[in-house]
């Protein structure tokens, strides 16, 4: 299919604008297979619209009619980054041609016409964000072979980088995979590929980390008793050896009740702790665990992130909160009430509540973890990701949270392409169910962690705006696709650019440093009083509410901070100086004498 099959008007002028400024602009609007642009020459320094179709959420149309005839017409366009934009057009044809236009170019269902395929950058791509957080390189981090703790292997320091061969032993015919840690004595965990042709489990990535001891036919028979394969798999290791373990729930199934293979790789994590927790985040009632008869040392925990019975559901929340910000005429009390009724700081808090749970079990009782819910794509991934925020240092950097995001929701399936379809301005009856807000509302978490520790962050929040435009939009393909399995068979890593890849140049990167950060190697426990938690209106009201002033407020503390560091290096260079010439004064006064 060419694109210019779709585009029945490729330009128009006289196009009037209206944005979330309330300011009017007259301008050519041009329509290219993945962009729409509106420019005016008339006015100065005025900018261009530059939209990404993809960016488009949902599009209402409201004709003009004169005696029942279309005269032109209003499209207003509700854009997955919040914006509202509305387009006046003064001609019926062109007015259906755009509508038509817009509502195919935004709702194609191809990954291979979206814009990273066809994205070539302009800069120098200094490193391979595809490459450097590459699963092998990660779970290096994370097993130590050094010393072994509890029968298990320790983590290494957050900040040291090891290499891989160093920590990994290539398989042989022998071997169904990698011993991490093999230098070592004891350590229990290694790489397997058993899922590399993704036919064990569809959503896990072809490279895993299990324990030693469990074999590959184990693996197999555990994959078989959780939802969609989701077996048991290691997702971070504290520095006490404590593992942190993520899977799906086990499968209701007529006739089976167990799976020994499943027990197995419980209890060798087990290792020496005299218990472990399994944490079900989906909620009492709405997922299957595990019968306290096979699994006799592991206590069920249910910390259900809220009351919600699908990811849509999560979606269903974040709506009614965007719905209630963008009423702008609505009485304080009414939109407190609104804001209360969207649940989505109810959701906020129970995904804090339930990780400071889990991360508790790590630190203070030093025992294992599992974390399930239903499926293990959604909440289970905000507790994971958020316990090794909060007891992980590494994880509060700037490479840190991009190898976070990469192990635990890329690389461990999250749908992205599914979850982010429509976003919270498509009408209910439009989405499917399998549409979701997740990832949003774990960044939302993020930014309650932040708030609440200002300098233990090296990265702004802006970065965390940044993360979620480019989940749902983006000209890279770091977030293309619902798997790895998608993104292997799609052959994403050689025709598409990574995002990090752009991010971590060094003149993209100062834009999103935190000038108060001070490393922090503690765990940061935060508060989950409701009172604690703030609405996070850089990115929910950033097209309602001028943010000149926090951008303003921004500037004056990076100029502090800066102006701060050069007084401190004039100081030490004075300092420096006067004790230099204290040093000649008293070799003068020893020779004079």
């Amino acid at each position: 299919m060419e694109f210019v099959e779709l585009i029945q008007t490729p330009k128009l002028d006289g196009v009037f604008l209206h944005d979330h400024t309330n300011a009017t602009i007259e301008g050519r609007l041009c329509i290219t297979g993945h962009h729409l642009l509106l420019s005016s020459a008339r006015q100065e320094n005025s900018q261009e619209l530059w939209l990404m179709h993809k960016n488009i959420d949902y599009i209402e149309k409201k004709p003009y009619m004169v005696q029942n005839t279309v005269v032109g017409g209003l499209i207003t366009l509700k854009c997955k980054d919040l914006r509202i934009i509305s387009l006046r057009i003064k001609y019926a044809k062109e007015y259906l041609n755009i509508v038509s236009s817009l509502e195919a170019l935004s709702s194609l269902n191809n990954a291979e016409l979206e814009y990273p395929f066809f994205y070539r950058p302009m800069y120098t791509i200094l490193e391979d964000g595809y490459t450097i957080f590459r699963p092998e390189l990660e779970f290096s981090k994370l097993i130590s072979s050094s010393s072994c703790n509890n029968g298990v292997s320790s983590i290494n320091n957050s900040n040291a980088t090891l290499s891989p061969l160093s920590t990994l032993h290539s398989p042989s015919s022998n071997d169904h995979d990698s011993n991490v840690g093999s230098t070592g004595v004891g350590c229990e965990w290694r790489i397997t590929n058993v899922n590399k042709d993704f036919k064990i489990c569809p959503t896990y990535g072809s490279v895993l980390i299990v324990p030693k001891q469990i074999t590959d036919e184990q693996i197999i028979q555990s994959a078989a008793f959780r939802d969609g394969g989701r077996f048991p798999v290691l997702s971070y290791r504290h520095e006490n050896g404590a593992a942190l373990l993520r899977s799906a729930q086990p499968l209701s199934i007529q006739g089976i009740k167990r799976c020994r293979s499943d027990e197995a790789i419980l209890n060798v994590v087990l290792g020496r702790s005299k218990k472990g927790f399994i944490v079900d985040t989906w909620g009492k009632g709405k997922s299957n665990t595990e019968t306290d008869q096979h699994y006799s040392q592991w206590k069920k925990v249910n910390r259900s992130i809220g009351n919600i019975s699908s990811p849509a559901a999560i979606l269903d929340s974040f709506s009614k909160l965007i719905e209630a910000c963008n009423d702008i005429n609505c009485s304080p009390d009414k939109w407190l009430s609104r804001l209360e009724n969207s649940n989505w700081l109810s959701l906020v808090l129970g995904s804090l509540n339930a990780s400071c749970v889990v991360a508790q079990c790590l630190d203070q009782e030093g025992s294992p973890v599992l974390v399930h819910g239903a499926k293990g794509l959604d909440s289970t991934l905000i507790v994971t990701s958020l316990v090794q925020i909060i007891l992980n240092p590494d994880c509060r950097t700037v490479r840190g949270i991009q190898a976070l995001i990469e192990r635990e929701w890329i690389q461990a399936g999250h749908p992205f392409a599914s979850r982010h379809r429509y976003s919270c301005y498509t009408p209910t009856q439009n989405r499917h169910k399998s549409n979701g807000a997740t990832f949003t509302l774990f960044l939302d978490c993020i930014h309650q962690l932040y708030k609440q520790f200002p300098c233990s962050f090296e990265f702004s929040t802006q970065l965390l705006i940044l993360l979620f435009e480019h989940s749902y939009f983006s000209q890279y393909g770091t977030f293309l696709c619902d798997s790895e399995k998608e993104r292997q068979e799609l052959r994403v890593h050689s025709r598409t650019t990574s995002l990090w890849s752009y991010l971590n140049r060094p003149e993209v990167l100062k834009n999103f440093l935190n000038p108060m950060y001070d490393p922090n190697p503690r765990v940061i426990w935060p508060s989950v009083a409701p009172i604690s938690l703030e609405l996070w209106s850089e990115l929910y009201l950033r097209w309602i509410v001028d943010q000149k002033n926090c951008e303003w407020t921004a500037t004056q503390i990076q100029e502090l901070i800066t102006n701060e560091k050069e007084l401190r290096a004039k100081a030490m260079k004075l300092r420096k100086q006067a004790t230099e010439m204290a040093n000649e004064v008293m070799s003068m006064l020893n020779s004079g004498r």
